[in-house]
């Protein structure tokens, strides 16, 4: 038995289901299923004790401080803190080839704004040598972006906040005042969704520079996974694509901080615009 205590956001279904189930086979003590509709979060969890795990169970709505607050609050009250937070919740554009400012807003508060809102309330109670796993993509990794000049804001090595965000609302007030140029991304399919994994991974680096208590943080794409999000289709199942960020949490050294790493449980170089990490969407509706 691993005497931890780990919390997966968005994990009453696909990857953050997954996750639950791999850590608890793993042996962690006490693993939190959290969802924003309670029916099917304790539904979620009543499927895993069927198959004899024991996970928790905590409503939880990323995008909403009082749920996040309440939720933070009572692991707080009940364990004193937290070993393990995964950032999984999260949602893709409802369009995968155009873009609108109103769905670009909504997949930028879960994907972005949500993480700085969990950030808010769980760091705090984060424990020495907590570890922390921010759900990606190959989406999020700086060579989708081909504005010179935002890349070379966010992937110098003092980053800020006040970059990201910056970043964010450039991108959000182009697509509303639709003045967006096609030549500055690699390719426009699930634009907010890349702007908001590209700003994820950002966020991972400032993260890390900014906590204490010997805590970890580090990015992750899960590789092309078969969940409702990509209808189905995909390269990994479920159960695999659990093994890269059950790594990151329970395996990896603690000494490794600040990474963006690969389904293959391998870090890569994340600031380097010319390494073919992006998404190719050519190459994804394949297997759509």
């Amino acid at each position: 038995m691993i005497n931890k205590l780990a919390l997966v956001t968005g994990s009453n279904q696909g990857i953050g289901f997954a996750i639950v189930e791999e850590l608890l086979k793993r042996g962690v003590k006490n693993v939190y299923v959290t969802a924003r509709n309670e029916h099917r979060g304790r539904d979620a969890a009543d499927k895993l004790k069927a198959k004899g795990l024991n996970p928790q169970f905590h409503p939880l709505e990323v995008t909403n401080t009082n749920s996040v607050r309440r939720c933070a609050e009572y692991i707080k009250m009940k364990h004193g803190g937290l070993d393990i937070l995964i950032n999984n919740a999260g949602v893709i554009t409802e369009s995968w080839e155009n873009t609108t400012y109103d769905d670009a807003v909504r997949v930028i508060n879960t994907n972005y704004h949500a993480i700085l809102t969990v950030q808010e309330h769980f760091f705090p109670i984060l424990n020495q040598n907590a570890r922390v796993i921010n759900i990606a993509s190959d989406c999020g990794h700086i060579s989708n972006l081909k504005n010179k000049d935002w890349i070379a804001r966010l992937t110098k090595k003092d980053v800020q906040k006040s970059d990201i965000d910056a970043f964010i609302e450039w991108f959000l007030n182009s697509v509303k005042n639709e003045t967006w140029k096609p030549e500055d991304f690699f390719q426009t399919q699930l634009l907010a969704y890349k702007i908001s994994k590209i700003a994820l991974c950002a966020l991972t680096v400032v993260q890390q520079r900014e906590v204490d208590r010997n805590i970890s943080i580090n990015s992750l794409h899960p590789g092309f996974v078969q969940t409702s999000m990509t209808t189905g289709s995909g390269v990994f199942t479920l159960e695999e694509s659990s093994k890269a960020p059950v790594y990151l949490a329970l395996d990896v050294d603690q000494s490794v901080k600040g990474q963006y790493f690969w389904y293959d449980k391998e870090p890569k170089d994340w600031r380097n615009p010319n390494s073919p990490l992006y998404c190719d969407y050519e190459v994804l509706k394949n297997y759509l």
